[in-house]
């Protein structure tokens, strides 16, 4: 892969990493369509740090408060009424727990067999229904200072759907807090709160592996760091922007291009545009187990 080429998905994935649109679905397809090389798990793994670094980066005066209300409190049971940092702080971390139980559980299948884009591509039609339901019959008119362990817990749950790709890990947690009544900026402020713990544990974990044989990374160091980067500065630019808009508009727009996206990848997998891509896994020489396909 050349620079170019890594900088190119490096921006793909900044854009799409917090926005409901599914960034696996857009790493999946677009080298396809573009005829470039599989950018495989080792240039994800390294990728994928820069979004953490921005959404950290961008949140790192409230992550603050919310880690001393953790430390302040010591267990969520003994929450004050009015100290909503450490709420905050203790549904983010109990709410990501469902999400990690069920990627331990399901980290093969969702490693091969749901990898194929005829899944992605009804994922990305499913949510876009739901959503269009939730638009529908949410209350949207509770803030964040409002949020229930309850409904923590409910948004969490839905956070374990993004295993699926296609369905974005940001699309199904603005879902059910749009479902449990939390107005759209406060629903979309919640998931990219829980998208820390989860992008970041998602994103080490994926890197440990290729870091125990350095090997496996000696050919896709630079282009992924580079990646890293354009990704990481143009996610802080997306999630401060999508913030704003989700003041201000609904969730139209990306429901549309959510079923267009959806149909046109079926329609290119009919004509054989697309290739469904199953992956298996094998070890590679280095004893790092990678996912390779069909």
């Amino acid at each position: 892969m050349n620079y170019f080429q890594a900088i190119l998905l490096g921006l793909l994935q900044g854009i799409t990493e917090f926005l409901p649109v599914s960034s696996t679905a857009h790493m999946a397809i677009v080298p396809q369509l573009l005829g470039m090389q599989d950018p495989g798990a080792a240039f994800s793994a390294i990728a994928q740090l820069g979004p953490i670094v921005a959404i950290v980066s961008y949140f790192r005066n409230d992550l603050s408060k919310y880690f001393h209300g953790i430390l302040r409190t010591k267990s969520p049971k003994k929450i004050p009424a009015g100290d909503l940092d450490a709420k905050l702080g203790w549904f983010t971390l109990l709410g990501t727990l469902p999400l990690i139980v069920f990627a331990i559980a399901l980290e093969k299948k969702v490693d091969t067999t749901f990898r194929s884009l005829y899944i992605t591509a009804f994922s990305l039609i499913a949510l876009a229904l739901v959503l269009i339901v939730a638009e529908q019959i949410g209350k949207k008119n509770k803030s964040l200072d409002t949020l229930t362990l309850k409904q923590s817990q409910q948004i969490g749950w839905a956070q374990v759907l993004a295993l699926v790709p296609g369905a974005s890990r940001s699309g199904v947690t603005i879902t059910a807090g749009l479902f449990t009544g939390l107005d759209r900026e406060s629903a979309a402020r919640f998931s990219f709160l829980l998208s820390i713990p989860a992008i970041t544990l998602a994103g080490l974990y994926k890197l440990s592996k290729f870091l125990i044989h350095p090997a496996a990374l000696k050919t896709q160091a630079g282009p992924a760091l580079v990646a890293a980067l354009a990704a990481g500065l143009i996610a802080y630019a997306v999630v401060n922007w999508f913030l704003g808009f989700m003041k201000e508009h609904t969730t139209k727009a990306f429901i549309i291009y959510r079923i267009a996206l959806g149909v046109l990848v079926l329609v290119l997998l009919q004509t054989h545009y697309l290739t469904p891509k199953k992956p298996i896994e094998i070890n590679d020489a280095e004893g790092a187990t990678t996912a390779q396909t069909q």
